[in-house]
């Protein structure tokens, strides 16, 4: 797909903050976007050209949305590969193309895969039932156990410590790994287009919610070694050719405290770790996805500044309609960019927005974004 059309029509499968950043980019390209998701209220409804409310997981409900447009992309793995592929054989665009997401919808086959193509990662075993997990003996405890499939943000994953915490363990098929002893949280977002371009966007530090094991923090760009930044890139770049993937994949690894890099997972998307490149970055993670999947010259993904990121969450105790409250207060500071997801309910540590912090100063970025940490709350 060499030009843009007035007439294309891109369909997006999920109606997420990553879908309504999409579509936000989208609009540059005067592209029709059609959006898939169950929930009638998602954060995309309003933004795009036409919003269908239907299961992602149903064959016939995933196909007929399909028919409808030229091009199809995903803002969540959990989709029915099923429809994507007969719509792949009929005609339609599928990026990224359906066999990388059934293979990432699957943890097993993505340590198959990081294995077979000499990725390195932590060690691990396949579990089909605890049977298997009470035998195995290969990962000594503590060891981590995740859930094969429909993991994310922190759901289905179990810290195994000894055999007592086995009576709590997941039941459905898994994997076991060892318990990463890692100096710090990294990842590199990458993106590839169908004439074989592939870009990295620099690397990035991040710090986690142990919580809820989600990023509330993250720092662009890394201050660590030059070689390690170099490798980080290089073993991003790598996975990206050996799937052939179009689209953009984010890579999230382990820096071990002797320098090694393990992959961690792999998003065939875009992704929490790649916000801050809306404004931190010449060309931000959304526009690169869009021109990766339209065949397009990749962009120039240089850092604009210290951009420092962090993950707006709901506040424990609180659900029901949001209620933001300090907006005024860090929208005062220069260089404070405020993105609020359309999300009309607020939960516990439920994602609501993002805010991007740009400084050419590195410590008042950081300084900035411990202000808005301590001062812009979600409640209800």
């Amino acid at each position: 797909m060499k030009a843009f059309y007035g007439d294309l029509k891109l369909g997006i499968l999920g109606g997420g903050q990553l879908g309504r950043m999409l579509i936000q980019q989208a609009i540059n390209y005067n592209v029709t976007v059609k959006v898939l998701d169950p929930d009638r209220e998602a954060p995309c409804r309003k933004l795009c050209d036409e919003f269908t409310v239907g299961s992602l997981g149903d064959y016939e409900t995933v196909y007929k949305f399909g028919k409808k447009v030229d091009l199809l992309t995903i803002e969540i793995e959990k989709v029915n590969v099923d429809a994507l592929e007969q719509l792949e054989k009929e005609g339609v665009l599928v990026y990224p193309q359906p066999r990388i997401i059934r293979l990432i919808q699957d943890k097993g086959l993505q340590k198959q895969f990081f294995k077979e193509n000499n990725i390195p990662t932590a060690e691990f075993k396949v579990i089909s039932s605890i049977a298997d997990l009470k035998q195995q003996t290969d990962i000594p405890y503590p060891y981590i156990q995740k859930l094969r499939r429909d993991g994310y943000d922190g759901r289905g994953v179990y810290k195994v410590s000894d055999e007592t915490y086995l009576a709590n363990a997941f039941k459905e098929p898994s994997l076991v790994e060892c318990l990463i002893d890692f100096e710090k949280e990294i990842a590199v977002i990458v993106a590839r287009n169908e004439s074989g371009e592939v870009s990295t966007f620099p690397l990035v530090e991040m710090e986690f919610n142990s919580e809820v094991n989600l990023v509330e923090f993250l720092i662009s760009p890394s201050t660590l070694s030059f070689e390690i930044q170099q490798e980080a890139e290089r073993i991003a770049k790598k996975i990206a050719e050996d799937l052939k993937i179009v689209g953009l994949l984010a890579v999230e690894m382990f820096l071990t405290k002797d320098g090694q890099i393990l992959v961690n997972e792999l998003a065939p998307r875009p992704h929490n770790s790649g916000h801050q490149s809306i404004e931190g970055n010449v060309v931000s993670q959304f526009e690169q996805h869009l021109r990766a999947i339209f065949d397009q010259p990749m962009g120039d993904t240089a850092c604009l500044g210290n951009a420092v990121m962090i993950n707006v969450l709901g506040e424990p105790g609180f659900e029901g309609p949001a209620v933001y409250q300090g907006i005024e207060k860090i929208l005062k500071c220069p260089g404070v960019y405020v993105h609020l997801y359309g999300k009309a309910l607020t939960k516990p540590f439920r994602k609501m927005g993002h805010v991007t912090v740009v400084d050419n100063d590195r410590e008042k970025a950081i300084e900035k974004a411990r202000f808005v940490q301590k001062t812009l709350k979600v409640v209800a």
